[in-house]
């Protein structure tokens, strides 16, 4: 099994990948000229939950404006 370690602002996953995977990240990693595997994966994650949280936001409208309405409370009282 591959291995990858990511840690990130205090916090860490340690994930155990099979061979396969962990051999594609790698390659991907090297392709867009990302050296580390794990830097790569953390990208990768990042990206995912970014996605979900597009798919979730959709679900919930009142979700989607929040960060909005906050940029607007901020600015009335500028």
């Amino acid at each position: 099994m591959g291995k990858g370690l990511l840690t990130m602002a205090g916090r860490k996953i340690q994930l155990e990948l099979p061979d396969e995977l962990f051999a594609q990240l790698k390659a991907v990693a090297s392709a867009l000229g990302i050296p580390d595997p794990a830097e790569a994966a953390v990208i990768g994650v990042a990206e995912w939950v970014a996605q979900k949280k597009s798919v979730m936001d959709n679900r919930d409208p009142e979700q989607r404006y929040f960060i909005n309405e906050a940029l607007d409370e901020l600015e009335k009282k500028k």
